[in-house]
């Protein structure tokens, strides 16, 4: 079976269920092996730029007749796929599927169009099930997904007990200019890791808050994760938060309890590596209870120095607001 993938989850699902895909898009870099396969889409964004410029970027870019991506007709003709798995839920992180669906209708191929759109870690794990059973490894998808459910309630189960008064108080960035708060399965990776997700509930797209509103929450803890950003670019934009009036009083900074998160490969991913992000959060917000998490997912902020040159840093990092 030829499947074309057009979005970095989507080649992580894929792969996940013993398939590899012929086609994928131009951000897709997990597994290794997917970055060696042809690219169908192309960004208009200059990611190498700082958080606000690429939002500006994107802001200019996404009401225009061309849109942010490109999807490369030849290419896709020339890999003759039977299945696209492509995603409806944010023409800013990836190719709509309305993009990949008017692309499909100029080739040859009548491949099926698979859209994935999750809000929340069961519509995750609801695509893992959909998109076996169109790439014909439902058996794997079930398995796969009894797995990644037995990893979560490890989590779970350690955290459950935790009265409400007790759990600190947690802001995720997943962009820093404007200062964004992560939203859709963000509250209840969060909730499960045994901190409290005030600023947005499960389900509810990442968008821009007022500052004002973030001090008055006072995080406890604050996890940065730009969508698309590796750790050295949010050491390259971390001026974004840390200049802003107030940042010093923020109850997480006063404890030293401010850390940096892989956004490009972990968070914003909505794919398997989704539970891997709730493995790494558990030991940010209940040191107590959980080792880790390994140093290329998160540091602590005030080691974000530590990585410069030639650490990894996304080409292909958008504002990942809906």
């Amino acid at each position: 079976m030829r499947i074309v993938t057009t979005l970095p989850s989507a080649t992580e699902t894929v792969a996940a269920l013993g398939r590899e895909p012929v086609g994928v898009s131009h951000e897709c870099d997990y597994p290794p092996s997917a970055a060696s396969a042809p690219a169908v889409t192309s960004s208009r964004i200059d990611a190498s730029g700082s958080s606000g410029e690429i939002d500006q970027q994107v802001l200019e870019t996404a009401d225009t007749e061309d849109g942010v991506y490109d999807v490369d007709i030849e290419t896709l003709e020339d890999l003759d796929p039977d299945v696209i798995v492509t995603q409806g839920m944010c023409d800013v992180c990836a190719v709509d599927v309305a993009v990949i669906e008017n692309a499909a209708d100029r080739i040859q191929a009548d491949p099926e169009i698979v859209p994935t759109d999750p809000h929340s870690v069961g519509d995750v794990l609801d695509d893992l099930e959909r998109i076996g059973a169109a790439i014909g490894r439902e058996e794997r998808a079930r398995e796969v997904r009894r797995e990644l459910e037995s990893r979560i309630d490890v989590i779970r189960n350690r955290t459950a007990g935790i009265p409400a008064e007790d759990r600190p108080r947690v802001a995720i960035f997943d962009w820093t200019d404007p200062a964004m708060i992560a939203g859709h399965w963000t509250a209840e990776l969060v909730d499960w890791a045994g901190g409290e997700y005030g600023l947005a509930g499960v389900g509810e797209p990442s968008r821009p808050r007022e500052w004002d509103d973030i001090r008055a929450y006072d995080p406890e803890i604050v996890i940065v994760a730009p969508c698309g950003f590796g750790l050295e670019q949010i050491r390259e934009n971390r001026t974004d938060l840390t200049e802003r009036e107030g940042w010093d009083e923020l109850s997480a900074v006063q404890d030293d309890r401010v850390w940096a998160m892989d956004g490009d490969h972990y968070l914003n991913r909505p794919g398997p590596r989704l539970v891997d992000t709730l493995e790494a959060l558990a030991p940010i917000v209940r040191p107590e209870l959980f080792d880790g998490p390994a140093a290329d997912v998160a540091v602590p902020f005030e080691e974000l120095e530590a990585f410069g040159t030639g650490t990894r840093k996304s080409e292909t990092a958008v504002d990942s607001s809906p």
